[in-house]
């Protein structure tokens, strides 16, 4: 095998091991600036890839799309208090250190006087927007990690360039742990707007996911 030896000013060079697993005490410690650029897998460093304009606004979209149906399901007295962010940290797990941050997430509100923050139980909904570079991460890694860490439902979002396309719906099956598929909504069926329950009543007008 012939090997090829990198040129003297290869940023691999500059490539080290992490030193040690990063603690929820060392996270928690960091900056908002630091934290919203990366991800903890079992406490290794993951960096965020920037997010593309159409990355934003189609999340910007979807959170708007499903605050609207989080507000009515509010007022039914049937859900209890909601809310709707985008771009959260979310902590999966304390050891090894598990955060991710979804694109969108419906989740139940928190006590702030108690300083509580986005934990796994507080989440009935994680959206994910596929993008070139975290097509593994998103239909692969973070489908196991969402099962596992119990959260109830799991969207996986494709766009083309007039929006969003397609929504991938998955449903926690708490025997096993693991999410089963319900099934695929697309832009281009035949139809009205489809219309889900859970985890709460939405009606996906695909107008309002348009760039």
């Amino acid at each position: 095998m012939v090997t090829t030896a990198l040129p003297k000013d290869s940023w691999l060079r500059a490539l080290r091991p992490q030193p040690a697993r990063v603690t929820a005490a060392e996270y928690e410690a960091l900056s908002e600036e630091i934290a919203r650029s990366i991800e903890i897998v079992d406490g290794y460093i993951v960096f965020c890839e920037a997010p593309t304009p159409d990355h934003q606004t189609a999340g910007r979209r979807l959170a708007n799309l499903l605050e609207r149906h989080a507000q009515n399901a509010v007022k039914s007295g049937r859900y209890g208090c909601l809310t709707v962010n985008n771009d959260v940290d979310l902590r999966l797990r304390d050891i090894p250190l598990l955060n991710r941050r979804p694109d969108v997430i419906l989740s139940r509100c928190l006590d702030r006087d108690r300083g509580e923050r986005p934990r796994a139980e507080h989440a009935l909904l994680v959206i994910e927007i596929v993008s070139p570079g975290s097509e593994t991460q998103d239909t692969t890694d973070k489908l196991g990690e969402y099962a596992r860490a119990g959260i109830p439902h799991y969207w996986i979002t494709r766009l083309d360039n007039d929006g969003v396309t397609t929504i991938e719906r998955y449903a926690l099956d708490h025997a096993s742990m693991l999410y089963k598929h319900l099934g695929t909504l697309m832009k281009d069926e035949a139809g009205g707007p489809p219309a889900i329950t859970n985890p709460i009543p939405v009606t996906i007008t695909w107008d309002d996911l348009t760039f």
